[in-house]
């Protein structure tokens, strides 16, 4: 398959609707280890970046993660608004004048968002951080030659599951040191439920 304008949009709207849906969630493991305020971020975020793209024509992909970039960009508080927004502004540059992306493409574009984050958080793998989940996933679907819904399911969720054991380096979940341990990282999180969302988009094609 080629991930086309209308899985842009669908893969939005999921990740919204998950978000809204463990809001709760995100906010109890920020309050552990963090600011605990992700789970609010994230939920006014994604659905301003849903409020943003509804309605509009977009001709391509790029188009529509663009917006989604700089509405997260000035919307969300915190760190995970840059973040995410480097995330998306990352992606769609990456497959800028692309008409069909296939799952080689998609993943190249995960590899610049990858960069993005390192660059913009300072951060590299194994410091439990978002990155934890998207530079494993981004490795794993451009060894593959297709949209593989089972592999972007388990990679994101055992990377995710992952954080719990690591001692953050990153954040202010780093002041806990050891004491961080034992706690997934909310934005390992939010970034399983974008992915989950991706294969959920994917599986509505199959």
């Amino acid at each position: 398959m080629n991930f086309e304008v209308s899985h842009a949009l669908d893969w939005v709207n999921r990740i919204n609707e998950k978000i809204q849906d463990n809001k709760g969630e995100l906010t109890s493991l920020d309050q552990a280890i963090g600011d605990g305020d992700h789970g609010i971020n994230m939920s006014r975020g994604f659905q301003e970046a849903v409020n943003k793209i509804s309605g509009e024509d977009y001709s391509d992909v790029s188009g529509v993660w663009k917006d989604i970039a700089t509405t997260l960009m000035s919307k969300v508080g915190g760190a995970s608004g840059p973040l995410y927004g480097t995330v998306f502004l990352k992606m769609s540059t990456a497959v800028k004048g692309v008409e069909n992306i296939d799952s080689q493409t998609f993943s190249s574009a995960l590899k610049e968002a990858v960069s993005g984050i390192k660059q913009r958080g300072k951060a590299e793998a194994g410091e439990k951080t978002m990155l934890d989940v998207w530079e494993p996933l981004a490795d794993k679907m451009s060894e593959v030659q297709d949209f593989d819904r089972q592999l972007i399911l388990d990679t994101a969720r055992s990377s995710m599951e992952s954080t719990k054991d690591l001692v953050a380096t990153k954040g202010r979940a780093a002041y806990l040191k050891e004491r961080s341990k034992g706690h997934i990282d909310p934005g390992a999180m939010s970034s399983y439920y974008v992915f989950e969302a991706l294969a959920d988009c994917i599986k509505g094609d199959e």
